[in-house]
């Protein structure tokens, strides 16, 4: 029956011994994978031994370490492949990063970087992330947009009154303009050659002193330049700003601050509880704040520093010889014989009590002397102490803390313990009479402790450059307790200190040595009798020889690894026109090419309307477009005559026709030629737009070298259409070389009075020149 009790305790001792190999097993599996970099398979084995033991602080560490050496294993070989331009490997190598370590913020920019480069080179349009926070339907995101009738350049040179100026201006764009009670127009001179409806705009508003608004879509209001007038008239507008990656609010802070400073900024707010900004103010100003917002709200770049402090120490002892006594004590013990009778001896009685002492001194008669013999005395000679020691200790103290710290922000990391050391005051002692004397009140001390970190001390403020370089500010203070000491009655710790502080910037994954200090502290000991210990055959019989050496060397790695990049991209770096000191204003770029020839159309082919936005021929379409429809005969434009001969160097006029056109208003047209045998000189009215009893706005841009001729010709504001057949405009051609050339229109964009478009179906002409 005993032996059966035993039975389920030996079941559980034999299946934790069973347990206990295995785990042992995938460890140093585990560790030998590392040694040879196999950083995925130390991970497997690392935790496959943690999974059999969960409560092995041992395992647990270095799976914990080999998911941070397996993500930046994989980090570094996916920058590799992405410099060779393996774009879907490098991608792979930075999931596993991600997947493996998902506290590796670098590795996840890294995978939204790749995979946009993947979409580019696999032409991929990513989806738009959708806003969280959608407009109100209500509310107008901004003030009114001008939208001119056309968006052609504008060629201009007149002399007269400013507001005729803007009124012409606002004639050839098919819109109107009103101007400040305040404004009053001055002659001047302009020369407008091939600007925009807003620049040109700019460059009359600048020349007289005034600046314009768009109040609706096709109205423009034109005012003095003043700041009172301004902050009466121009529109302002508000916004709100979440930041994504502040950290606390002073952050916050000193984005408002630069915002008042760059921009002038009046009416700027912070919000701490929603980390946001409120900016009310022109729509340019709060465009460049945005802009400036953009730029600075990223993500710290974050650093991981790998600190080793190696302290390793040796005491070496060797305590050889035989060290014989150094002194020699005589007693003397003479015989009685010797001795004086009358003093040796005394007695004394009383009445109560008798009592009797006998002493006897160890004194020897001077005539006694020549009787003296050697059993009067005794000579103890002193022992000897044979010494055979040798000893030699070993110790090796690894610290390896890792610290995880964000770009600009100090972190401390502390391990060892705190030790206390003894402060305090004295105050003197007060003397005070008593009886005629004097007496002394004991001094009084007031014993105060403060507590000094004893052990690995880690003070780091890190900056991370552009480069990928890191610039660190270190204070590496290690210190140990050596011992103590008495001090005024208190023991007081001795502790030694070995203290760096410096800067150093360094390289992504470069170990730097802090520091390394090495002592050495030898001592040698002889002791024995003079002259026999300086002998050589009888050193170690009469004397006692001890030496001892003390190494001590600390060694201090530090190594950084970047695990978040500063997310600076090209759009960051670009500069912000920003306009003047008082007039702050953004500008958008707009295509000045105004229409890039295609595939050439045959003859008798429908130009289409061209839909490509920045293409001031084809604007955006209206909703009520009317499509082309098939069966229906379209309306022709051609040239007339459809072939000339002219002679080199003379000149001649191309009339080009429209016929069964209706309700025509405007029409922009691309007309292309070959510039080496004729150049197109001008091109006028011919008089069937403008019904023969107005002017129409024509505006008309000629590129000699590349053989294009860009012509939109329109009618006045608020008038019909025409309708009918005759010749739309004149086109002067000068031969210039010989040789043949055709003249083709290209591309057109008919619009009647409601500004749909109107198929017209174009011809071309042949010119020869002699």
């Amino acid at each position: 029956m005993r032996r059966t009790s035993y039975l389920p305790l030996l079941a559980v001792v034999a299946v934790a011994l069973a347990g206990c190999p295995k785990a042992n097993q995938d460890f140093e599996a585990g560790r030998k994978a590392e040694s040879i970099q196999d950083y995925d398979t130390a991970l497997v084995d690392y935790e496959r031994a943690l999974r059999s033991q969960p409560s092995n602080s041992e395992y647990k560490l270095r799976a914990l370490r080999m998911h941070s050496m397996d993500g930046t294993f994989h980090l570094e070989q996916g920058e590799k492949l992405l410099k060779k331009g393996d774009f879907e490997m490098a991608l792979a190598e930075f999931e596993k990063a991600e997947a493996v370590d998902p506290s590796n913020m670098a590795a996840e920019q890294e995978v939204q970087k790749t995979m946009k480069l993947v979409a580019a080179k696999n032409a991929v349009n990513t989806p738009e992330k959708v806003n969280p926070n959608p407009p109100n339907e209500d509310l107008l995101p901004g003030p009114p947009e001008l939208k001119p009738l056309s968006r052609e350049p504008i060629n201009l040179k007149m002399t007269n009154n400013s507001n005729v100026v803007f009124e012409t201006i606002a004639k050839l764009a098919g819109l109107s303009v009103i101007f400040d009670s305040e404004f009053q127009a001055k002659r001047i001179s302009v020369e407008l050659p091939n600007v925009t409806i807003d620049q040109a705009l700019d460059i009359v508003s600048a020349e007289c002193k005034a600046f314009w608004k768009p109040m609706t879509s096709n109205v423009i209001f034109v005012a003095p330049d003043n700041p009172t007038k301004r902050k009466d008239v121009e529109d302002e507008v508000v916004q709100t700003f979440y930041i994504s990656n502040t950290m606390q609010s002073q952050d916050l802070t000193e984005m408002v601050t630069l915002l008042r400073s760059v921009l002038n900024l009046a009416k700027v707010s912070q919000v701490n509880s929603q980390n946001a900004i409120v900016i009310r103010d022109t729509p340019d100003k709060v465009a460049a704040a945005a802009k400036i917002l953009r730029t600075i709200d990223k993500a710290k770049p974050e650093v991981l520093i790998h600190v080793q402090v190696l302290t390793a120490s040796r005491d070496r002892l060797r305590d050889l010889g035989i060290l014989p006594g150094q002194s020699v004590s005589i007693g003397f013990t003479p015989r009685t014989s010797l001795q004086p009778s009358s003093s040796s001896s005394s007695s004394s009685s009383s009445s109560s009590s008798t009592s009797s002492t006998t002493s006897t001194v160890d004194q020897v008669l001077l005539s006694a002397l020549h009787s003296v013999g050697t059993n009067d005395y005794s000579i103890t000679l002193p022992g000897a102490t044979a010494n055979a020691i040798m000893s030699d200790n070993k110790t090796h103290i690894i610290q390896d803390p890792e610290v995880r710290v964000s770009d600009g922000e100090r972190a401390q990391l502390k391990i060892g313990e705190r030790v206390p050391i003894a402060t305090g005051s004295f105050q003197a002692g007060v003397g005070v009479g008593v009886g005629g004397g004097a007496g002394v009140v004991n001094p009084l001390v007031n014993t105060q402790f403060t507590y000094q970190d004893v052990g690995v001390n880690i003070d780091v403020t890190p900056r991370v450059h552009p480069d990928g370089d890191i610039s660190m500010k270190l204070i590496v203070d290690v210190s140990s307790l050596a011992g103590s000491e008495s001090i005024g009655g208190i023991n007081q710790p001795i502790i030694t200190q070995n203290k760096i502080e410096h800067e150093v910037r360094l390289k992504d994954g470069e170990a730097s040595i802090l520091g390394g200090l090495i002592s050495r502290d030898e001592t040698l000991n002889t002791n024995g009798i003079p002259g026999l210990m300086q002998l050589p055959m009888f050193r170690y019989l009469f004397s006692d020889n001890s030496k001892e050496i003390q190494d001590q060397e600390i060694m201090i790695i530090l190594t950084p690894h970047i695990i978040r990049f500063p997310s600076i991209t090209a759009e960051d770096l670009r500069s912000l026109a920003t306009g003047s000191e008082t007039n702050l204003r953004v500008y958008r770029e707009q295509d000045q090419a105004l229409v890039e020839p295609a595939t050439q159309p045959q003859t008798g082919a429908i130009a289409a309307p061209l839909p490509p936005s920045g293409n001031p021929l084809a604007g955006p379409a209206p909703a009520g477009m009317v499509p082309v429809q098939t069966g229906t005969p379209a309306a022709q434009l051609q040239f007339d005559p459809g072939s000339v001969t002219v002679k080199q160097g003379d000149s001649t006029t191309l009339g080009l026709k429209v016929s069964n056109i209706n309700d025509l208003y405007s029409i922009p047209l691309l007309i292309h030629y070959n510039p080496a045998v004729i150049q197109i000189e001008e091109i006028r009215s011919g008089g069937f737009l403008g019904g023969g009893t107005q002017e129409i706005a024509i505006v008309q841009r000629i590129d000699a070298q590349r053989g294009e001729a860009v012509v939109s010709a329109t009618r006045q504001p608020n008038t019909p259409g025409i309708s009918g057949t005759g010749t739309l405009l004149g086109v002067i051609v000068r031969a210039v070389g010989p040789g043949t050339s055709q003249l083709q229109i290209l591309q057109v964009n008919a619009r009647d009075s409601q500004q749909h478009t109107i198929p017209l179906v174009s011809g071309e002409a042949t010119v020869r020149v002699q």
